[in-house]
Formats: structure tokens, C-alpha cells, sequence
């Protein structure tokens, strides 16, 4: 009897290690595959709606601002959006890009 609950005690070190393990390195794997930042000028609307505090409408109006003004050069002119202001960009700076840099002419 006593054999038993030791090999039980130790059978449920085992799992709890093999399992915290395994939520670990999902979690590690969750992560890095949020890393990938939306691309503001080719973002749809749903990609849009990803980013803190970006609903439909704001999402709309990015989508009609780059129709109407081209292709955002910088991710600091998405403040020129109706409904982004600096405390919005603050939070979504880090999540969003314009797309590669043009490659330098020499």
C-alpha cells in the first residue's frame, strides 16, 4: 500500500511537470505569433478591429483615409485619423507598421 501511494505521488509530479511544461511553451508559441504587426496600409477592416480600442468605425475611417490620401508613410499619421489621438497611438504603436522601408537609391 505504501509503494502504491509513493508510485502515485510520484506519477503526479511527473504529469504536473510535463503538463506545466506544455502550457508553457504554448503560451511561448502564442505569443510569438501575435508579434506579427498589422500593416496599416494593407490592413482589412477585421485586421483593423485587432488593435486596442479600434472598433468598426475607427477601422472604417482608416480604410477611407489611406483610400483618399494614399498609403501612410510613417505609423505617427495614423493620428491624423478622426478618433486617434497620441493616448490611442501610444497603445497601438508597438502592433502596427507601414510595410517595408522603400530601398535606398544609390
Amino acid at each position: 500500500m505504501k509503494n502504491f501511494m509513493i508510485k502515485s505521488l510520484v506519477l503526479s509530479v511527473v504529469l504536473g511537470l510535463v503538463f506545466s511544461t506544455f502550457l508553457s511553451l504554448q503560451l511561448q508559441a502564442d505569443q510569438k505569433g501575435s508579434e506579427k504587426k498589422i500593416n496599416i496600409n494593407t490592413a482589412s477592416l477585421a485586421e483593423l478591429q485587432k488593435l486596442p480600442r479600434i472598433g468598426e468605425k475607427v477601422a472604417q475611417r482608416i480604410i477611407d483615409f489611406r483610400k483618399k490620401n494614399g498609403k501612410f508613410k510613417k505609423i505617427e499619421e495614423i493620428m491624423k485619423v478622426k478618433g486617434i489621438g497620441e493616448k490611442m497611438f501610444k497603445r497601438m504603436k508597438d502592433l502596427i507598421t507601414v510595410g517595408e522601408a522603400a530601398p535606398k537609391k544609390k
